[in-house]
């Protein structure tokens, strides 16, 4: 339901034709005040054409239009400004919400291609931080959001499972580790090997030929360093499992680093095979134009990130066969991808212009960024905790006798973590702040959902009975709803276009805003003829705050 095309149509009847209809509703903005109309366009590419001044067309359009859907139309400075018929607009949404529930706003805009999504990420044998919280969420959302947009998304979790860390890892474990200490607690005895491993290395530089010399040997397959590097990847994915499950986070691929190992050699030698390599200081590099050389091979033989992801990208697009390939990775790893795509593009690959890397800022603690190796690090699995037992606290205090308490605490703990990271731009960095992270008021999920829980009170204290006759709805409190209702396939539209979720938090945030405004100023439950289109509209802001809280990776309890 797009009304900004039945304007357009109007204004090209008006003009005879003589514009493009595609431009002119790109040029259709929504004024800047409510009290100035729902939407407007602008004179002033006519002018030129139609040799008039910007505000002469604006009047004459304004005075000539066919006004069903509007209305009126006002001239304000060389805009048109058309007002939307309330009643008829609010019958036509509320009418086309009931029978569609979540499914409106669903598009064709993908037509059923494959979009692989690489997030999440965490590397093995140390433990999931609050540094890989944004990823995690972002992609998980992206993923729900392009679904709703058509693409079919493959959720692929590219584990950290290789790498010189290992080498560092098993050089640790042989020197100080302790099999039983490991066994009990594995993920916080290998963060302490790995911390101890980088402290020590900074009086004992031979520390670091040693962890080379161990990579080297898992490269080679060396039995012990391979045992060792199984029993790290093994326990890490148990702890990893509890923590997505903790969030509702599925994956189709958990095919980490390692997996491309045997698609390497093939890589390199079709680089070789092409001339597209060649040898820099004892290294094998790509030249490539405007951009550092992209180093394939150390020259003491072993490979890179790169090598992995050139071979990680041809192999998804032979089994997934993508049209869009998104990498939810932070901003540090731009130069990263640029490079990936540009040695992609030489060798011919077509379906590179469907890659993007999808950038992120990051998370700081006292405006610095967490570190592993140093050992500071917040993990995610204690703030999720800590938010679930917040909730658990509130319920408890507020509605003793809430069924299934400790799930809706979990969704709305959870929920709040989440919230809190997606309500951000993503390419922004945030600060960390338990206190803002757990808030259960302002712009905050718990927000959202107690709002949404209040829809569902009333629909079941007002016996509300679904009907699909249109509902005829008076109240001008009710037109900011109306208008959120309106706005929210474009909302999601546009969170695809620029992958961007926080449009959708954003989006929430403003509807159970208007909603609780209604809710404060309108009996809705009164006996009278109005009762039943209120309903109606609580029912669509219920089922709209639902699917809102749903593509942001939120559930939505229907008590809290």
């Amino acid at each position: 339901m797009n009304f900004k095309n039945d304007f357009v149509d109007i204004l090209f009847e008006a003009l005879n034709g003589q514009f493009e209809k595609n431009k002119m509703v790109q040029m259709i903005e929504k004024p800047k005040y409510e009290h100035m109309g729902d939407l407007a366009f602008p004179c002033y590419d006519l002018a030129k054409t139609l040799r008039k001044s910007p505000q002469h067309i604006a009047r004459e359009l304004a005075g000539n239009m066919n006004l069903s859907l509007f209305e009126k139309a006002e001239a304000v400075n060389g805009y048109v400004n058309v007002f939307l018929n309330k009643q008829v607009v609010s019958s036509l949404v509320l009418k086309k919400i009931v029978s569609e529930k979540n499914h409106y706003g669903d598009m064709e805009h993908g037509n059923g291609g494959v979009m692989t999504i690489d997030f999440s990420s965490p590397n093995i044998a140390k433990p999931f931080s609050m540094g890989h919280l944004r990823s995690t969420v972002i992609g998980h959302s992206l993923a729900l959001i392009t679904e709703k947009c058509g693409y079919l998304p493959v959720r692929i979790n590219h584990l950290g499972d290789w790498g010189t860390q290992f080498g560092k890892l098993i050089t640790a474990y042989k020197m100080w580790g302790d099999e039983l200490k490991v066994k009990e607690q594995p993920i916080k005895e290998l963060l302490k090997l790995y911390v101890t491993f980088h402290e020590e290395a900074e009086t004992n530089p031979e520390l670091e030929n040693e962890a080379r010399a161990w990579f080297k040997k898992l490269e080679d397959a060396d039995p012990e360093a391979i045992l060792l590097w199984e029993w790290f990847r093994e326990e890490s994915l148990k702890e990893f499992s509890g923590i997505y499950e903790l969030m509702g986070i599925p994956f189709d691929s958990f095919q980490g680093e390692a997996f491309y190992n045997d698609k390497m050699d093939n890589v390199v030698q079709m680089l070789a095979d092409m001339n597209l390599s060649e040898e820099s200081e004892g290294a094998m590099v790509v030249p490539l134009e405007d951009l550092p050389p992209c180093l394939i091979k150390k020259k003491d033989g072993t490979t890179l990130y790169a090598t992995r992801d050139l071979a990680a990208a041809i192999y998804r697009h032979e089994t997934y066969h993508f049209v869009k390939s998104l990498y939810v990775v932070g901003n540090e790893q731009s130069l990263h991808f640029k490079q990936l795509f540009a040695v992609l593009q030489k060798m011919g690959f077509q379906w590179q212009q469907g890659m993007e890397h999808v950038p992120f800022g990051m998370i700081l603690k006292d405006g610095k960024k967490m570190s592993t190796r140093k050992g500071k690090v917040i993990l995610l699995e204690e703030v999720l905790n800590d938010a679930i037992k917040l909730a658990l606290d509130q319920i408890n205090k507020k509605n003793p006798d809430l069924a299934d308490k400790e799930e809706v605490a979990r969704q709305v703990g959870t929920g709040a973590v989440i919230f809190q990271d997606l309500k951000h731009y993503r390419r922004n960095d945030i600060e960390f702040s338990f206190e803002d992270m757990l808030k259960f008021e302002g712009e905050t999920a718990p927000y959202v959902q107690y709002t949404h829980a209040r829809a569902i009170s009333l629909l079941k204290k007002g016996g509300f009975a679904e009907t699909d006759n249109a509902a005829i709805i008076s109240d001008l409190e009710a037109w900011p709803i109306i208008t959120s209702f309106l706005s929210f396939p474009e909302v999601i539209k546009r969170a695809m276009e620029e992958y961007d979720p926080s449009l959708l938090a954003k989006f929430v945030i403003e509807l159970a805003r208007s909603f609780n405004k209604y809710y404060a100023s309108v009996r809705i439950l009164d006996d009278n003829e109005l009762k039943q289109a209120r309903l109606t509209l609580v029912c669509c802001a219920a089922v709209i705050l639902k699917e809102g809280l749903r593509l942001l990776g939120i559930q939505a309890p229907e008590e809290m």
